[in-house]
């Protein structure tokens, strides 16, 4: 198994190009199956998950090609077949059950086992089921699968119970070909469901509003091939502001959208940290002092939580007090244990952590439990004393293009050992 390892307290400076998004890619991946033309996708990022879910669409006959080096995916559905996906590959990621709306647009019918991915908490696959249901599918859960079918999809009002991320994408890929107007109402607003949207449209999809809380689609009979370029990973730029402000460095991040990522520029300005924003790269000098801050995580356009784990391991390294209060997944405090192998000082109440920010971390082996924790591990241990180990990186790997060799252009001491 590989392993990351640091040896920490280096300065970063210089620059770093942010890839393209993980969140967005994987929803503009299942759509290219709505129509049975060619799609194509250039500046993907090069990580496991898109690797994953293209062999999900390979399991069903799917044409896929990715040229790594020019970082494009070409994908040809026109041999599609209506099969079930290979459940090893769709239990490895969430993002697999996403082809499910998309495949009953196309086909009528659908059978896939129920996915997998980070154990961060519940997320219940129902309120996707509870949209496909409002279009016209009937659903049947057993034995670790879900199948749908459906003579026909007719547009319907969707609300909401949660602005789900997942739900909303499904529900917009069954939608832009069922027969009449679809309003789905308290939607997610990430802005992966825009990016979403814009794509669909550049393939004959009628969509208004998505990044909104309420998107409109008008049926339309067929879908064509389309090229996209996905957006810039907000939560990959979060994570590198964060990265100078824990090694009190300077460094410019190219690509970043300051609209994307208000809450975490909010946030660690709040803590003292500078940030100068242009139109397409953010400056962080995080070479100040640092004040202790609150944060609490809801959806967009919230703070992220999917910058929690990245934020409390730079609080253990704040004076004074702070508090996270994690109210989207209820098991996403895995990483708390392994941040006090480092010498953290961290107490969980219920979905609430109080963080006592210490003097120093100390370098040890830690284990990345999921995506997010294995990157507040890897910027943790950019400032522990000595040396530090991260196993498990297959988890980092899925939604970091080459995290280590950019740390190391900064000027990090850092390196992967297979």
């Amino acid at each position: 198994m590989s392993k990351i390892i640091i040896n920490g307290g280096k300065k970063l400076e210089g620059e770093v190009d942010i890839s393209t998004a993980k969140n967005s890619i994987l929803p503009i991946i299942a759509a290219s199956i709505l129509s049975e033309d060619k799609c194509i996708i250039n500046k993907a990022p090069m990580l496991e998950d898109v690797f994953v879910l293209c062999d999900v669409l390979r399991s069903i006959s799917a044409k896929i090609d990715i040229d790594v080096l020019n970082k494009s995916v070409f994908i040809d559905s026109s041999k599609l077949k209506n099969c079930e996906p290979n459940s090893e590959l769709v239990k490895k990621m969430r993002a697999s059950f996403l082809i499910m709306g998309p495949m009953i647009s196309r086909y009528g019918k659908f059978k896939i086992s129920l996915p997998g991915g980070c154990n961060i908490g519940t997320r219940p696959i129902d309120l996707h089921l509870k949209g496909l249901t409002a279009l016209g599918a009937k659903i049947n859960v057993g034995h670790g699968y879900v199948e749908a079918k459906a003579s026909r999809l007719v547009g319907n009002k969707i609300y909401l119970d949660f602005p789900s991320v997942g739900a909303t994408e499904n529900i917009m890929m069954a939608a832009v070909k069922a027969e009449g107007e679809t309003i789905i109402e308290n939607c997610a607003e990430e802005p992966e469901i825009e990016d979403l949207g814009k794509f669909l449209n550049s393939m004959g999809a009628n969509i208004i509003g998505a990044g909104t809380d309420t998107i409109h689609i008008i049926g339309v009979k067929e879908l064509k091939g389309a090229s996209h370029v996905p957006i810039y990973d907000r939560i990959e730029a979060g994570t590198f502001m964060v990265a100078a402000a824990i090694t009190r460095s300077k460094i410019r991040i190219n690509g970043a959208n300051e609209q994307h990522i208000k809450p975490v520029i909010a946030k660690l300005s709040e803590m003292g940290v500078k940030i100068h924003c242009e139109s397409n790269s953010i400056t962080v000098d995080g070479d100040v002092d640092l004040k202790p801050v609150d944060i609490k995580t809801m959806p967009y356009p919230g703070f992220p939580t999917d910058m929690q784990a990245q934020m409390m391991g730079l609080l253990c390294t704040v004076k004074g007090t702070s508090n996270i209060s994690e109210t989207i997944f209820e098991n996403r405090y895995m990483h708390v244990p392994e941040l006090k192998r480092m010498g953290a000082n961290i107490k969980i109440d219920g979905r609430t952590a109080i963080i006592e920010g210490v003097d120093k971390l100390t370098g040890s082996e830690v284990k990345a439990t999921d995506l997010r924790a294995g990157a507040a591990l890897i910027l943790c241990g950019l400032v522990a004393e000595g040396q530090s180990t991260i196993t498990d990186i297959y988890h980092i790997d899925r939604g970091y293009v080459e995290i280590e060799k950019k740390l190391k252009n900064l000027g990090a001491e850092i390196k992967r050992v297979n």
